[in-house]
C-alpha cells in the first residue's frame, strides 16, 4: 500500500505530459464511440423509413382492392 507521504510530486515535464495524454485518450476513444453510435442510428432511421413505407403501400393496396 502506498502512502501520501511516500509519494513524490510530479515534476513539471511529467504534469505536462499528463495533461497532453489525457486529453488526446479520451477525444480518440469518444470519437470511436460516436462514430458507431451515429453508424447505428442512421441505420435504425433507413430502416424505420423503409419500414413506413412498406406499411403506407400495404394500406393504400388494401383501400384500393
Amino acid at each position: 500500500m502506498i502512502k501520501d507521504r511516500d509519494r513524490r510530486a510530479p515534476t513539471a515535464t511529467e504534469r505536462e505530459a499528463n495533461k497532453v495524454f489525457k486529453t488526446v485518450r479520451p477525444t480518440e476513444a469518444m470519437t470511436d464511440y460516436a462514430k458507431a453510435q451515429k453508424a447505428v442510428h442512421d441505420n435504425r432511421e433507413r430502416l424505420k423509413v423503409e419500414r413506413l413505407a412498406r406499411e403506407a403501400e400495404a394500406a393504400n393496396r388494401t383501400k384500393a382492392g
